[in-house]
């Protein structure tokens, strides 16, 4: 994976952001529990343990906003991992 984009190469500036959400695996798996830390409308960059595995492609569910951003990893440092948004959809029905 790509190191952590640099400020200067962002095309927006990324708003400082504190919100939980969950990397949802699908309905026959579980979910991960994350941190936001900054967003935008193109990606954000997430808190995860650095010991857990997280998929390349995953839908990531914000639940104060109740939205679902369709999100590839863009890369990962340690516990930081950064994901670019590819569309965005409602909560899943089979999400609790």
């Amino acid at each position: 994976m790509a190191e952590p984009a640099r400020a200067e190469n962002r095309r927006e500036r990324r708003q400082r952001v504190l919100k939980g959400a969950s990397i949802l695996l699908g309905i026959n798996n579980s979910e991960i529990t994350c941190t936001i830390r900054n967003m935008t409308k193109g990606g954000a960059e997430l808190r995860v343990p650095a010991e857990v595995h997280v998929p390349t492609d995953f839908l990531l569910y914000v639940p104060v906003d109740g939205i679902g951003y369709r999100s590839t990893i863009a890369w990962r440092a340690g516990d930081r991992l950064g994901v670019t948004f590819h569309g965005t959809e409602p909560k899943p029905h089979w999400h609790y």
